[in-house]
């Protein structure tokens, strides 16, 4: 496969999109004043949830949280809150912080999950992106080391920061997670609060993990999976939450 890309400044990648941060990214976003969504999603120690073939980087970005008479793998992500355009995006769709925008931005149209190939079909650049400009792929192969090195390091910051979001999940009270594929969890934290809490979490040492989770399923052929997993399903759902589903209707 052979790919070209040149951004047109279209503005669609800043528009609608909740971009995922890193931790020290996500902090200066809170500092810019800028709102942090927090989307979990989780799967169980005999696959449930989990994609095939996908165990070895779920795992690695994942914490091992109890739930009920088992464990549960949840990955947590901070993102840039953004719906409608971002608050960073000015009149002529051009970034007011270019020289430090976060690293999913400067990875665009790359994708950072190993597991998912670029696709231009799902991406909402125009078609004249993609007839002009450098080589992006070819033969098959990210042409840009540069390029490269900045999506690993993307890649290395989720697995690095999962204990340190776990325990800024606990001191927020953020517990429940969505099964993986089934929907997605999402919290929408105070600021300060949030600020707050990973600067704790950072000035002390990571303490045991001790709090139990709970999933919420989009239904109960879902539940009833998971119960017998020997995993805890939430009985109802808390004012400080949204569920996602992933299902289709």
């Amino acid at each position: 496969m052979n790919t070209t890309f040149s951004c047109v400044g279209c503005g669609k990648c800043c528009t609608d999109h909740h971009v995922p941060l890193t931790l020290d990214e996500a902090r200066m976003w809170a500092d810019d004043g800028g709102q942090v969504i927090v989307l979990v999603e989780a799967f169980l120690p005999n696959g449930l949830g989990l994609p095939a073939g996908q165990r070895e980087h779920a795992e690695r970005r994942s914490a091992v949280v109890r739930t009920g008479s088992t464990e549960a793998f949840v990955a947590i992500t901070f993102a840039a809150y953004n719906a409608g355009r971002c608050r960073n995006l000015d009149e002529e769709n051009l970034c007011r912080i270019y020289e430090r925008r976060p690293l999913v931005c400067r990875i665009y149209p790359m994708e950072i999950n190993p597991h998912i190939p670029l696709d231009i079909a799902v991406k909402e650049c125009p078609p004249q992106s993609w007839e002009t400009g450098p080589q992006l792929i070819l033969g098959g192969e990210l042409v840009d080391q540069e390029l490269a090195r900045l999506i690993e390091r993307s890649r290395q910051a989720d697995r690095d920061e999962i204990r340190i979001k776990e325990r800024v999940c606990a001191r927020l009270g953020i517990h429940v997670t969505a099964l993986k594929g089934d929907g997605f969890t999402a919290y929408l934290p105070d600021m300060a609060a949030f600020a707050s809490a990973i600067d704790q979490v950072r000035s002390q040492p990571l303490e045991q993990q001790a709090n139990e989770w709970q999933l919420h399923l989009s239904g109960a052929d879902v539940a009833d999976q998971v119960q017998a997993s020997g995993a805890c399903v939430a009985p109802e759902t808390p004012a400080n939450y949204a569920f996602i589903s992933l299902r289709a209707a």
